[in-house]
């Protein structure tokens, strides 16, 4: 179920071309890392290793894919985070929805974290009006 494309895509907003040369995030950006997002009412769960370099290694049940991400360096005023994502790469295999993710599916979506920086919740813009969540931080390294 890859949440930035497939069961949130109802929640997603078409998103304009990635610029050519986006820049990586810094190196302390709070998006930086694993987050696992549990969906009960599917019995699965989503892991996602967002890198510096820009690019999102997703595990979605049997489903592996990989995008490239840009995300703002800091909130709006608002406090969300604009994210916007293209898939580049996927096995073809179903994820937790039992969708199949195509490369090239772009999606926009605004995140928002916890003071803590242990727990973020995607939304479809940025209100709190339609979001998915929490994504939860995990420690160590890779999926």
């Amino acid at each position: 179920m890859r949440t930035l494309t497939g069961l949130f895509a109802c929640l997603s907003v078409a998103a304009a071309a990635l610029p050519a040369e986006a820049a990586a995030p810094s190196a302390s950006h709070p998006l930086l890392g694993i987050w696992v997002l549990t969906i009960p009412q599917l019995g699965c769960s989503e892991t996602y290793h967002f890198r510096g370099d820009g690019t999102t290694l997703v595990k979605s049940a049997e489903e592996v894919s990989e995008s490239e991400f840009t995300v703002a360096e800091k909130p709006s005023a608002k406090g969300f985070y604009k994210l916007q994502d293209k898939i580049v790469k996927d096995n073809g295999k179903r994820d937790c929805s039992g969708e199949i993710t195509k490369p090239g599916t772009r999606a926009t979506n605004y995140l928002r974290f916890h003071p803590s920086g242990a727990r973020f919740v995607m939304c479809r813009d940025e209100t709190m009006d339609a979001c998915i969540g929490p994504f939860e931080r995990m420690p160590g390294e890779g999926i």
